[in-house]
């Protein structure tokens, strides 16, 4: 019983500080999941360096979007509906909005604002599990909050 509880509390000691509060998906799973998105994303800290990705820029840098707002990479140029997202305060990067986003960009971003736009993001994440997986992933990547 003793070791069972101090696996676990070792467990919770070592888990990332998520913004949102939770991942509910398998970060080691969703870096191998991530693949799927490198050829236009990377995902580069404060610092500069690269901790997932390559030298991608046709998607913005993903460093920090975990419970942040969309349209909030510096520099990129969003489509117009996105730009409206960015503007909705209350539109943060949840578990659930990313999942739904990556497996369908511009059908999400329609629904959201009620705009007929499209999202500059043509790919489609297929399975859900990896959606998860990724947003598991992208939050283990994240600035430690304060």
């Amino acid at each position: 019983m003793f070791r069972t509880l101090a696996i676990l509390a070792t467990a919770t000691l070592a888990a990332p500080a998520f913004a949102d509060g939770h991942a509910s998906g398998d970060a080691a799973a969703g870096e191998k999941a991530f693949r799927q998105c490198i050829s236009c994303h990377v995902v580069v800290d404060d610092a500069g360096e690269t901790l997932a990705g390559k030298k991608a820029k046709t998607g913005p840098n993903l460093y920090g979007i975990v419970g942040g707002n969309f349209g909030m990479v510096d520099g990129f140029r969003y489509s117009d509906i996105n730009q409206l997202a960015a503007g909705m305060e209350d539109l943060k990067v949840s578990e659930e909005v990313f999942v739904a986003y990556v497996q369908d960009p511009t059908g999400y971003l329609r629904e959201a604002t009620g705009d007929k736009g499209r999202s500059k993001m043509t790919y489609k994440v297929r399975k859900e599990e990896d959606a998860v997986n990724i947003y598991a992933y992208l939050a283990s990547l994240q600035p430690v909050a304060e």
